[in-house]
């Protein structure tokens, strides 16, 4: 689990010209690529993985994955811009699926004490913003910024806080992670993740049928190394796991 901080790309290799990091800057756990990916620009939570499995399951939307966000927005959420965002939007031509939003309370933000972003955020002194918490069952490109964009509400700044793995325990989270920080999932977390590959005979959201697969191969973290750290490696190359151009599956 890896808490990405802004101006890096869900991807272990550089883009010429581009102005943004990648994950090789923070992390030098070789062959590991990201289940989902984050833009540049947003900032959160990525499970990396050397298990294509594992990260194809994650990423399905067939799955029914929650991923939740935290977004700072211009201006104050009305209540019909909130239910706008949970039943459903036309983006580009296309619904969303309904999604869960709401308004985060001031103590939630007080406990949950966000650092500051690195650039500060830049808004106008005359708007007002607030946070608002959705959660989303799909990925597609910039989808929380045109959702929000799409209801009078610009996002100013987007964090994924959790991810729900549908197996009925806590989601994965940014929990004692600070921007730049990652951890391997060890013991029971784990095996949680292994388990999303055991056949089982529950369905996948959505559909009538689904035949998981099976849980040969691979593991769904690298083992045996230091975790909850930094890691300044120099870089690396690799297959992207989801940069400007990666594959869906964060929404972000």
């Amino acid at each position: 689990m890896f808490h990405k901080p802004y101006g890096v790309l869900s991807q272990f290799t550089p883009e010429a010209g581009s102005r943004w990091g990648c994950l090789a800057d923070h992390i030098s756990v070789p062959e590991i690529y990201a289940a989902g990916r984050l833009d540049a620009d947003s900032e959160g939570l990525l499970v990396l993985t050397d298990n294509g499995r594992l990260q194809h399951r994650l990423t399905d939307p067939a799955w029914g994955h929650w991923r939740r966000y935290w977004v700072q927005v211009e201006r104050i959420p009305t209540p019909a811009a909130l239910a706008d965002l949970r039943q459903g939007l036309l983006i580009q031509g296309k619904p969303t699926l309904p999604a869960r939003a709401r308004t985060l309370e001031l103590a939630e933000l007080e406990a949950a004490a966000i650092a500051e972003r690195q650039p500060p955020i830049r808004h106008r002194l005359q708007v007002p913003t607030a946070w608002l918490e959705i959660e989303l069952r799909e990925g597609r490109n910039r989808q929380v910024r045109r959702m929000t964009a799409a209801v009078g509400l610009p996002t100013l700044r987007l964090i994924r806080v959790a991810m729900d793995l549908m197996d009925g325990g806590a989601p994965l989270s940014l929990d004692g992670l600070a921007a730049g920080q990652w951890r391997l999932a060890e013991g029971a977390e784990a095996q949680r993740l292994e388990a999303l590959l055991v056949p089982a005979a529950s369905t996948r959201s959505g559909a009538s049928s689904g035949s998981p697969e099976s849980s040969s191969g691979g593991r769904p973290v690298p083992q045996g190394r230091q975790a909850n750290r930094p890691s300044n490696s120099p870089g690396r190359g690799g297959r992207a796991g989801g940069g400007k151009s990666g594959r869906a599956g964060g929404g972000g």
